[in-house]
């Protein structure tokens, strides 16, 4: 970038000492300019020319080459200064989105204790082996697949699996690497070598998508691959042409004169400054777009991926449902159990601690881990749990009704007597359906890919409108199902979850959602919100498929000037300070143009004046 804007200040430098009557500094000026300019891309185009590779940097070589030869150093210093400023914006945003796939291995622990026959042992967590027995404690991160072996615990697999609710697993139950333990320490033979395990194979499809996709030319040089060789060949034969006539120096100039008017300056500019204004516009509204090539691809989407895990739901278990028996109210159901999960550290507890915030914690607590908790309020015993525990009795049909809906079911007990249910469950984004509707009503299908359980996924995806749903995914089949849905058409995946990370980098594009979303998730996406609002997503499509229009038309301008100027030149009619004067006209047009890109979209404009809905809970 300081090359590039170097070369700025010397051209400008040189313009206006021309203008004060001093050519001689001005010619060394722009010749300082054009060498600054020039740096950033001919190095790169001589690399690609011996790998057999032409593109646009090539192009702009030889046409800088060829302006100075016929003495205008100045159009020369132009068209260097032009072309490297894109070409060093497009690189830097497009190395932006290949930074640091090392957040994924941060939820692996840098060391872990291992059982050896003589005590714990603490070893390097790339140290462990197969077969080696861990010792996981309260808040530890398990360092390699395994199997529990002694001990019960609630996991935390959100990073992994998606399940927002986190498991409770006891001997004989797998664990994967990076799961965070729960309050009790647990026994866990490894399954999977420290350096060869889930994790670590997920950092492996992120690097091999990020490897896939960077084999994509962009689009200026896909349209210049075979303009480049075309431009080249007509100038030698115009040049041999001077040769078999005898007039080899007019020939030669005419020549060099065709191979200025081939050269696809306006589109080689027109293209980074449609989307770099594209890309500005959008950041304003908190859509970070990190490549060029991923705004190209972001306007061809058809079909959108949706992790359910913090994407479409909050990742806040919340109680959305209360049943009774006779003679027990709601807020006395939901008293009693907000007393006896006052101070647990369970994941259902906040939920209903937040349904009942002034009640009174209760005595007496035992928590059984895995089945529910026990506790003295008042005159009663109250006793909480799953349905594995806690029998529902006569409100059996009510339970089943509440898990077909996705909910987690707490059955209450009072002095052994059964007195109600509550439902506990993820819910959607308020603003999720609204998204999904307005994706559907641009054409564009939507799919959803959790590894929550069938259900649950199920009954949340009729909430928010989509029909296409795929549970129990863990990472790798995330990429596979996004790799099926992007042969039928250009996909995007929208996630925030670590587990995401190689479905994200798999997709046509990859959209993290949120600054607070897993860095893994961040660093492997396309594109990247600053917030949660989900209308995001629908606005963001339509300004980039706005956008890829004017860009669109930038080239099919950029390729009508070459087609018109080309003959003239060819035979005469414009001599190189015409072909100039209409290639600096015609590039003032098409970057005015491009930066049309820049006016602030429709869509997000609207998103950003309407407050994100509330959520309908069912009450409490």
């Amino acid at each position: 970038m300081v090359r590039s804007l170097a070369s700025g200040v010397f051209l400008l430098s040189g313009y206006g000492i021309t203008w004060a009557g001093l050519p001689v500094p001005a010619v060394v000026l722009q010749g300082v300019a054009l060498v600054a300019g020039a740096s950033t891309f001919v190095p790169g185009a001589i690399r690609r020319l011996r790998r057999g590779r032409l593109g646009v940097g090539l192009l702009m070589t030889i046409a800088a080459i060829g302006a100075v030869l016929l003495g205008h150093v100045g159009e020369a210093a132009a068209l260097a200064f032009l072309f490297s400023l894109a070409e060093e914006l497009e690189d830097r945003a497009m190395d932006r989105a290949k930074e640091g796939l090392r957040a994924l291995l941060a939820l692996i622990p840098g060391t872990v204790r291992v059982s050896r026959p003589d005590g714990d042992a603490t070893i390097p967590a790339p140290d462990v082996r197969e077969r080696d027995v861990l010792v996981v404690g309260a808040g530890e991160r398990v360092a390699t697949d395994g199997l529990v072996i002694g001990g019960r615990t609630n996991l935390d697999t959100s990073a992994i699996t998606g399940e927002s609710i986190p498991v409770h697993v006891g001997p004989g139950d797998h664990v994967a690497a990076g799961s965070v333990n729960g309050s009790a320490t647990v026994r866990i033979e490894a399954t999977a070598d420290g350096r060869d395990n889930s994790l670590t194979q997920i950092v492996a499809l992120v690097e091999q998508a990020h490897a896939q996709k960077g084999e994509r030319a962009r689009l200026a040089d896909r349209i210049a691959r075979p303009l480049v060789p075309a431009v080249l060949v007509a100038a030698a034969l115009v040049a041999l042409f001077g040769v078999l006539v005898g007039d080899p120096w007019t020939w030669a100039e005419r020549a060099l004169v065709v191979l200025v008017a081939a050269s696809p300056c306006a589109m080689a500019i027109a293209v980074p400054v449609t989307v770099i204004s594209a890309i500005g516009s959008a950041s304003k509204f908190g859509v970070v777009i990190k490549s060029g090539e991923a705004f190209e691809r972001l306007g061809t989407i058809r079909t959108v991926a949706l992790d359910k895990t913090g994407t479409l739901t909050r990742n806040e278990p919340a109680v959305v449902d209360v049943k009774t028996v006779p003679g027990v109210s709601r807020d006395e159901l939901l008293s009693w159990a907000g007393a006896v999960e006052a101070t647990s550290t369970h994941p259902m507890a906040a939920a209903l601690i937040a349904a009942a915030p002034g009640a009174e914690p209760a005595t007496e607590v035992v928590e059984e881990a895995g089945l529910g908790i026990t506790g003295r309020v008042g005159e009663h015993q109250i006793r909480i749990g799953n349905t594995r525990w806690l029998a529902p009795g006569h409100l059996r049909p009510a339970a089943e009704e509440m898990a077909a809906q996705g909910m987690t079911v707490v059955v209450v007990e009072s002095d052994g007597q059964l007195v109600g249910l509550i439902g506990v469950r993820d819910e959607l984004r308020p603003e999720s359906a609204e998204a999904v509707h307005l994706l559907h009503a641009q054409g564009i299908d939507t799919t959803m890919l959790t590894g929550d359980n069938t259900r649950t996924a199920q009954a949340l995806a009729r909430d928010a409108g989509i029909t296409d749903v795929r549970a129990e995914h863990l990472p790798a089949d995330k990429a596979r199902a996004v790799a099926s849905l992007v042969e039928g058409g250009p996909t995007a995946m929208v996630g925030d979850g670590i587990n995401d990370a190689p479905a994200l980098a798999t997709a046509t594009v990859g959209i993290a959602m949120g600054l607070k979303g897993s860095a893994a998730a961040i660093e492997s996406a396309d594109v990247t919100f600053t917030g949660h609002d989900l209308r995001l997503l629908p606005g963001t499509l339509a300004h980039a498929r706005r956008r890829r229009r004017i860009m669109t038309t930038n080239i099919g301008l950029a390729l009508a000037i070459v087609i018109v100027l080309f003959p003239l030149a060819l035979f005469g009619v414009l001599g190189l300070a015409g072909v100039v004067l209409v290639h600096e006209v015609a590039e003032v047009v098409v970057i005015l143009n491009g930066l049309r890109a820049a006016r602030r979209p429709t869509a997000l404009r609207h998103l950003a004046a309407t407050p994100a809905p509330q959520p309908q809970l069912t009450p409490v």
